[in-house]
């Protein structure tokens, strides 16, 4: 459900923890030695991105359950780019933009061309689609529109369609990936990062994590600690409230930027005409939310019902730089709600094929479902949703349903393994926001308190999801630091955007 920030039914029985603290050369009593000592076929990418920048690509080949190494194999797809400065090459960087359920194969790239002025160019850049997940073996659970990111709705009956539809979600995938379903994990996925950093030749990862990314790079450095070099973990998850916590802490955070962006519409009230006023915009948005839970709003090809409309508007409130875009977007669906013909932006268009759309690409959030299904249990009564739906709305009436709801992880099969208790003395840098409308402040003070080495630099006052987004002298030369010399500040920091 966390989509990435960049640029804007399972089998019991595995022994917990098999092989958690372990190099994976180590484990299974050094069964994995075909997977470490593969060679790869490296490959042109046939992505514009990695060819511009003059990327290989290759598949390494991974053990579907880590505990049975000898059994069936999948895929990970990965791409390199050697070091531009290879006189001061410091090894390889690896990445996660987030999700979980994001493509990562051009993520490192990205960044690196996004923001050039930070030393990328002492790593080897390796890109990697997780397991479950574009080019790598993928999770495809033919769902009938792309994500299970839904609002409950304005009611018990709206309500009772959601559980119904997440129990349907939930089922789809047992039926069409139930044999893999167990081992899309984030464990596994740290694990897949060990047998690259192996394959590779080195003997170190460094990574740059954004948003769900951080909370996979937290579980890396808990399972291979000696394995881990320079560690950033940008808009942090705190792996003690993963995941429904991390969700519902969203909320507050998702009403301030909504509010922000009341704000900034109001002061453009001849252009928007959506009120002159912060509680004059809201009133229209929670109006558009009760209008489409009478009657679906029609926009272009599309009906968007009350468990839609909010997650519209949560997935473009991340931010001001597109406060202009969401205004737009309320502008249209309350001219249709008005019984307007209206036909959806480019932009719009493209969110509503993306959550209305049946899910065939590989934006679709079923492997992300997967992974956090599979990594930790989830209440399976209706009834506590319902309760933390309730009580959420009188502060959070528009995001509050949206993400108290229940998901497809309610109606999934046990974990085959327990949720990853990080606690350890990794020196990692950590960097949040205190606006951050997706991952709330208070996770990345979580994140810090279990990383007992860490140090944490916060970006004061600024709604963003993504700190390296955000032009900042201070976190520049944080992140500088660190990237170049491992050093990291002596004391946390708090800075400021320039």
């Amino acid at each position: 459900m966390f989509r990435r920030w960049f640029g804007a039914a399972v089998v019991v029985g595995v022994v917990a923890g098999t092989i958690a603290g372990l190099g994976v050369s180590e484990a299974a009593g050094g069964d994995l030695d075909r997977f470490t000592q593969q060679r790869l076929d490296w490959q042109p990418c046939h992505d514009d991105t990695l060819d511009k920048a003059g990327a290989q690509c290759a598949d390494v080949t991974v053990p579907l359950n880590y505990a049975e190494p000898q059994g069936r194999t999948i895929t990970v797809a990965i791409s390199r780019v050697p070091a531009a400065d290879q006189a001061n090459r410091r090894g390889i960087m690896l990445s996660n933009p987030g999700g979980p359920g994001g493509l990562g194969l051009t993520f490192t790239v990205e960044i690196s061309q996004g923001f050039p002025s930070y030393q990328w160019n002492q790593y080897d850049l390796i890109g990697m689609d997780p397991r479950g997940i574009g080019r790598s073996t993928p999770v495809h659970c033919r769902w009938p529109f792309g994500t299970y990111g839904q609002s409950a709705g304005v009611d018990l009956v709206g309500f009772g369609k959601s559980v119904a539809t997440q129990a349907d979600l939930a089922a789809r995938c047992q039926a069409a990936e139930g044999d893999k379903l167990p081992y899309i994990t984030t464990r596994n996925t740290a694990r897949d990062m060990d047998v690259i950093r192996a394959v590779l030749g080195a003997d170190r990862i460094n990574y740059f994590g954004a948003s769900y990314g951080t909370y996979l790079g937290a579980v890396f450095t808990q399972l291979f600690p000696e394995r881990s070099d320079r560690i950033v973990l940008d808009s942090a998850v705190d792996p003690e409230q993963w995941a429904v916590g991390t969700f519902r802490d969203m909320g507050a955070a998702d009403e301030a930027a909504l509010d922000a962006w009341a704000d900034w519409t109001a002061a453009r009230d001849g252009e928007y005409r959506l009120g002159a006023t912060r509680s004059d915009v809201r009133a229209v948005v929670t109006g558009l939310i009760a209008e489409a839970a009478r009657q679906p709003i029609r926009i272009g090809s599309y009906d968007v019902d009350e468990h839609w409309l909010p997650t519209v508007i949560f997935e473009n409130v991340v931010s001001p730089s597109h406060f202009d875009v969401l205004a737009g977007m309320v502008r249209q669906f309350a001219d249709a709600a008005a019984g307007a013909p209206v036909q959806p932006s480019a932009k719009l268009q493209a969110v509503l094929s993306h959550f209305l759309d049946a899910s065939s690409t590989d934006e679709a959030d079923d492997a992300g479902a997967a992974v956090r299904c599979g990594d930790v249990s989830e209440s399976r009564d209706p009834s506590w949703y319902w309760h933390n739906i309730e009580a959420s709305r009188v502060t959070q009436p528009v995001f509050g349903p949206l993400v108290n709801n229940i998901s497809p992880c309610a109606f999934w099969r046990t974990p085959v393994e327990p949720p990853t208790a990080v606690h350890n003395s990794v020196p990692a840098l950590i960097l949040q926001a205190t606006g951050d409308p997706l991952t709330a402040h208070q996770q990345a003070v979580g994140l810090h308190r279990v990383m007992t080495a860490s140090r944490m630099v916060t970006l004061q006052d600024v709604i963003v999801h993504g700190v390296i987004t955000i032009p900042s002298t201070c976190t520049k030369q944080a992140l500088d630091a660190y990237l170049r010399d491992r050093t990291l500040p002596t004391t946390d920091l708090t800075c400021h955007a320039d």
